[in-house]
């Protein structure tokens, strides 16, 4: 540990005057802009519908994969609520000490042989409680708070309802390739488990005769994680971070004012602290920090609710109005639709696959009962917190504002001064939970991006340290840069990680509902 903090410190204090130099990387962020931009066109691109409606291609995979599922499982992501609910709650965890019947011609995880007769035993390294909230802290964030206030501003108040709807569509998405990252997870002699789609789509695929297909799909997934876990799931939320720390200390008068590589350090070094602890120490951290700032977040979201009781029907009525109506803020209902599902897509990452990585960590013999365990994800994440943001702007009137193009610090602002107008203080408890969802976001993806680092590189010691001081690295760089492209080739990244897991979860639903049946069984018995 000693010589990795070391590491860290001597390949970081260099950049520290690369942080100051904004010439520097305003050159690198062109250079990189023009060799990427099209693999960022690529994955963005929107499919003309009329002269307002453009729709990100993107969209439509997670969208119909999430109806198919929802249909496919029988409305899971409804009738399965109650039921992990009490898996969460720790009801059903006896169920654990029943051997488990393996179902033919499956590959099991700790032999890697199809059809073994041996059972899965492996122990796991987080409970279901804390498997969860390690993924909530990869996805509650920034996306609750600036993602909705760029969809309301755009969209008007019915941007609201699809975005529930969307959220709930998620939750069956979530479910089955959670499901298949317990399922086809490693655990190696020493209980360090490696999971996530690049397993299940080495190993199910392979199930299916598909072995080929299945290793290139899962190659391209472990590249596109590990680039997003250095761009969206770092350097974009330590950056959004520090501008709304220097905004709410005095902007330009800011005591930290031109400092980002200075708040760099500091949450590169709380950040590796945590996460050379692996899985187990992130959850630990991850158990109490997420819980916290979502009761806190949405306490004060229902205080501002509350407090203007009497405009809750018409926040309601605007919602619903505004999600059907045939003249909308941005080209009617569809362009309504589309900024819901959007920004939905973009804050809850169903169908992405990065969080079935964290849930295959679980203490757990049951491969389905971690997937009912994740589809309360977008459930908190989408219909809780979303909509709780969402009703807090549409109450103070923050919906469709004349300049609709925000970005994402200034949709921060945009929350920030729409709670402020009724806790004039919370801009600043809003600072804290920003920097707190920052840091939650940055450990869990750290994780995801070292999960796709070991797949391609192997599982020595060497090899994790090293992830985790360019991990490290990137924190400072992306507090002190201003590496837009290199930011938005990351995002475009954790997007493209859809299209080799969509393919995969297809193919091997059925094998999910094998496993959500053999549960389901059992607790009936």
């Amino acid at each position: 540990m000693k010589t990795y903090i070391q590491t860290t410190i001597a390949m970081i204090l260099p950049l520290i005057s690369f942080g100051q130099d904004k010439g520097i990387d305003q050159i690198i962020d062109e250079k990189f802009g023009n060799a990427t931009g099209w693999f960022v066109d690529f994955i963005f691109y929107k499919i003309p519908f009329s002269e307002n409606i453009q729709i990100f291609w993107v969209l439509f995979p997670l969208i119909l994969g999430a109806t198919y599922f929802t249909i496919y499982f029988k409305f899971i992501n409804f009738t399965g609520f109650l039921t992990s609910i009490n898996i969460v709650r720790g009801k059903y965890d006896d169920l654990d000490n029943h051997e488990v019947t393996p179902i033919q011609g499956d590959l099991n995880p700790l032999t890697n042989n199809i059809g073994s007769d041996k059972p899965n035993d492996a122990e796991g390294e987080v409970t279901h409680f804390q498997a969860l909230t390690a993924a909530l802290s990869a996805t509650v964030g920034l996306g609750n708070i600036a993602g909705v206030a760029i969809a309301v501003s755009i969209g008007g108040a019915g941007a609201t309802f699809w975005m529930i709807v969307a959220g709930f569509l998620g939750m069956a998405s979530k479910f089955v390739e959670c499901t298949l990252g317990v399922k086809y997870r490693d655990v190696d002699e020493n209980g360090t488990v490696y999971g996530g789609p690049m397993y299940y789509l080495t190993k199910g695929l392979k199930s299916k005769g598909l072995e080929k297909l299945g290793k290139f799909l899962a190659i391209v997934f472990a590249v596109f994680v590990i680039g997003g876990s250095f761009g969206g799931g770092n350097m974009f939320q330590v950056n959004q971070a520090f501008q709304l720390v220097e905004n709410i200390t005095g902007g330009e008068t800011s005591f930290i004012h031109g400092k980002g590589w200075l708040f760099g350090l500091v949450m590169a070094f709380l950040v590796g602290i945590v996460i050379i602890g692996g899985i187990k120490k992130i959850a630990k951290v991850t158990d109490k920090i997420v819980p916290f700032m979502v009761v806190i977040y949405v306490s004060a979201s229902l205080f501002v609710i509350l407090s203007n009781y009497t405009m809750i029907g018409d926040a309601f009525t605007q919602i619903f109005k505004g999600a059907f109506s045939p003249e909308g803020v941005a080209g009617g209902a569809i362009g309504v639709l589309v900024q819901g599902f959007k920004r939905a897509a973009f804050s809850n990452e169903a169908g992405v696959g990065s969080a079935s990585i964290a849930h295959s960590a679980v203490k757990t013999k049951y491969a389905a009962s971690e997937g009912m365990v994740a589809l309360l994800e977008p459930f908190i994440d989408t219909v809780v917190v979303c909509t709780m943001t969402a009703l807090v702007l549409i109450i103070t009137g923050n919906v469709a504002v004349e300049n609709s193009s925000l970005n994402d610090a200034q949709a921060i602002l945009l929350t920030s001064g729409a709670f402020k107008s009724v806790i004039s203080w919370f801009p600043y408890v809003l600072t804290i939970a920003v920097v707190l969802f920052a840091f939650s976001t940055m450990i869990s993806w750290s994780y995801y991006g070292f999960q796709g680092w070991a797949y391609l590189f192997g599982r020595s010691k060497k090899m994790e340290y090293l992830y985790k001081v360019i991990f490290c690295l990137f924190v400072v760089v992306g507090s002190a840069a201003s590496l837009g492209s290199v930011i938005g080739f990351s995002d475009a990244m954790i997007f493209a990680m859809m299209v080799p897991n969509m393919v995969g979860i297809v193919i091997l639903a059925p094998k999910v509902k094998k496993e959500l049946m053999k549960f389901m069984n059992l607790i009936k018995r």
